[in-house]
């Protein structure tokens, strides 16, 4: 490959979430870039995969360049899969989200759960170059466990690992979370646009 890397920016102002993608596409022959700052997209889609579509495409068009999007979130199914595409706006901070979350599922048996993350990579003419969707099934512990991760990675049990996204190290993460399995889909898509580019 030619001396200048592609530039992919992410569609995101969520630290979290960059610094995941930026370990994730480290293997990869671009360069990793955050969204300009101040840049608000309305999440207007009724699906994960809409809005990240809809993220996608504002922020290639807007920087000139790849963006990639994600759009993900927790489904609980004894809350009709609330918080669903509102996830991030269910609550102001990580902390609240999570105390309302425990809150509506007060004594209720049925804790199952599934973390759902669709990405799009979009080109600057609004092209959609790539769609992928990955899923992670578990259950909403009763109170927050471990230190790492970001949103509602503390109470989120993994099923089959007896532990919590925030208990996880970033590899087990990336090897059971729906980014890091969504992630595995995009990954030889994106690979074979890279080498026709």
């Amino acid at each position: 490959m030619s001396g200048h890397e592609r530039r992919l920016v992410i569609a995101s102002g969520n630290q979290g979430k960059i610094r995941e993608f930026k370990q994730l596409l480290s293997g990869l022959p671009i360069q990793v870039e955050a969204q300009p700052d101040g840049l608000d997209v309305d999440e207007t889609g009724s699906t994960f995969r809409d809005n990240a579509r809809i993220k996608a495409k504002v922020v290639a068009r807007l920087t000139g360049d790849w963006a990639l999007a994600d759009d993900s979130g927790l489904s609980v199914d004894a809350l009709a899969g609330a918080p669903g595409v509102h996830s991030a706006r269910y609550a102001p901070t990580d902390q609240e989200r999570i105390a309302k979350l425990l809150n509506a599922l007060n004594g209720v048996a049925d804790r199952s759960a599934h973390f759902c993350a669709a990405l799009c990579i979009a080109a600057p003419g609004g092209e959609l170059l790539l769609e992928v969707e990955g899923r992670c099934d578990g259950s909403i512990a009763s109170e927050p466990r471990g230190d790492d991760g970001f949103g509602y990675d503390p109470v989120f049990e993994v099923t089959g690992t007896g532990r919590t996204f925030a208990e996880m190290t970033p590899n087990e993460k990336k090897k059971h979370g729906h980014r890091g399995r969504a992630f595995a889909l995009l990954q030889p898509e994106l690979d074979r646009l890279l080498a026709k580019s």
